[in-house]
């Protein structure tokens, strides 16, 4: 028999987090953008307690997992790999590289779910196979909005009528 996964936390603020975790590129990195927002349940509340994972698929992502994840690669200040717990009033950040394909993948830790969900972080509406199979409503939740130069703003909704696409694997 196969025991079902439960969840016991959180505890994301005790060992995950480490200096730096969401600057996968440092300050003044050419072309460099911030990727901001908030994690929000399915009545808008703020998720105080999240934990999110955003990975831009470029090279430095197996440098970064060889360290256990944490860390830069090869001493250029650039990784495809961040992780960022959320304040108390949800919000989040992450400083990157744009990434060389359409999106960042993001993974999103938080109480009641049992296993993380997946979803996507587009920087622009272009021709995607993903984004091209959603209904415009659904598509706008992959889409994180331009705020100013170089900042972007993703909100993350886990449940209600405006809830993220998630992806199943």
């Amino acid at each position: 028999m196969t025991t079902p996964s439960q969840t016991v936390g959180p505890f994301f603020g005790f060992a995950l987090p480490y200096a730096g975790d969401w600057e996968l590129v440092p300050e003044g990195h050419p072309g460099a953008v911030t990727i901001t927002g908030r994690v929000l349940d399915g009545a808008g509340e703020p998720v105080p307690d999240a934990l999110l994972e955003l990975w831009t698929g470029e090279p430095g992502d197996r440098a970064a997992l060889g360290r256990g994840g944490a860390g830069v690669s090869g001493g250029s200040g650039v990784s495809g790999f961040g992780r960022c717990g959320t304040a108390p009033d949800g919000s989040y950040r992450f400083r990157l590289a744009p990434p060389s394909r359409p999106y960042a993948a993001l993974l999103v830790f938080a109480r009641g779910l049992l296993k993380p969900v997946r979803t996507r972080v587009y920087l622009a509406d272009a021709p995607d196979p993903l984004l091209d199979s959603l209904d415009p409503a659904r598509r706008a939740t992959l889409l994180a909005r331009p705020e100013g130069h170089d900042v972007y703003r993703f909100d993350v909704r886990l449940q209600g009528e405006e809830e993220t696409v998630f992806l199943e694997f």
